[in-house]
């Protein structure tokens, strides 16, 4: 049983006590001056009493509804405040997770355009080689040197070939890395729409809760004020039971009074 039910009941129990008072207070008037009801001012300060403590237990009521209302608020504000710190740093985790992703593929295109400069060199070194051996043997035998020379030209076909051979994969490698950087770049890409998306429906959901929170203060609000409005209504109803009760007590003891007065005037 809550709370303004009780206090309805309380209310409706002391309401009938009343009238069953006022009843006796009656029954003992007919009857004669002899019987006189001693405890109407008392049970009628002590449902005084008894209202003044259901007003105070309402006002208690109040406030303690008003208290966890706001600390309902102020738990919602900083759940919220605590969510959008996380993806905040989620988000900046994220960034730098991409950023370390594109320096370590640069930095492997660059190891590779660096290997294969290497062995353009090497490969310069070794042709220049041969052609000053082809020069020493010149000088040594005229039959010796074209026979280098024949040499040395299919080397040097072999070479040119070996170093269009690197050169052909060297554009491979190239074309390999830059499809992985896009492709890498294109995920990145794709990863920073999910997130947007992502905090797109954080925020929205983060609304709907705020709207929702708003609606719940609003309507235990009107709940409040409909109660409150109740309550008065009925002590406002106690009140005036209270009035005329008071009232009809006074008229029946002072015409009890007038009837003893006469009765000893006669003796």
């Amino acid at each position: 049983m809550s709370e303004s039910q009780r206090v309805v009941r309380s209310q409706a129990d002391t309401q009938s006590g009343g009238k069953a008072d006022a009843r006796g207070g009656a029954k003992l008037a007919a009857a004669g001056p002899e019987f006189v009801p001693a405890d109407s001012l008392y049970k009628a300060e002590t449902e005084v009493r008894h209202l003044k403590g259901t007003v105070q237990s309402l006002r208690d009521e109040l406030e303690n509804r008003q208290y966890r209302t706001e600390q309902d608020v102020q738990d919602a504000v900083s759940s919220t405040n605590d969510e959008m710190l996380q993806l905040k740093n989620s988000i900046q985790v994220l960034r730098d997770e991409m950023e370390n992703m594109r320096f370590d593929k640069e930095e492997a295109v660059q190891q590779a355009v660096s290997n294969a400069n290497d062995e353009v060199q090497q490969l310069r070194a070794t042709a220049q080689k041969l052609r000053d051996e082809m020069e020493s043997m010149r000088f040594d035998k005229e039959e010796a040197v074209q026979q280098a020379v024949s040499n040395a030209n299919d080397e040097i076909q072999q070479l040119r070939a070996t170093v269009q051979s690197l050169r052909d994969e060297l554009e491979t490698v190239r074309f390999e890395k830059d499809e992985a950087v896009q492709q890498a770049t294109l995920s990145a890409t794709d990863e920073i729409a999910q997130l947007r998306v992502t905090a797109q429906t954080l925020r929205d959901e983060l609304e709907t809760n705020t709207a929702r929170l708003q609606e719940e203060i609003q309507d235990n609000e009107r709940n409040y004020r409909d109660e409150r409005r109740h309550l008065q209504e009925m002590i406002g109803v106690l009140r005036d039971e209270l009035e005329v009760k008071g009232k009809s007590g006074g008229k029946a003891s002072t015409s009890k009074k007038g009837k003893t007065g006469k009765r000893h005037g006669k003796k």
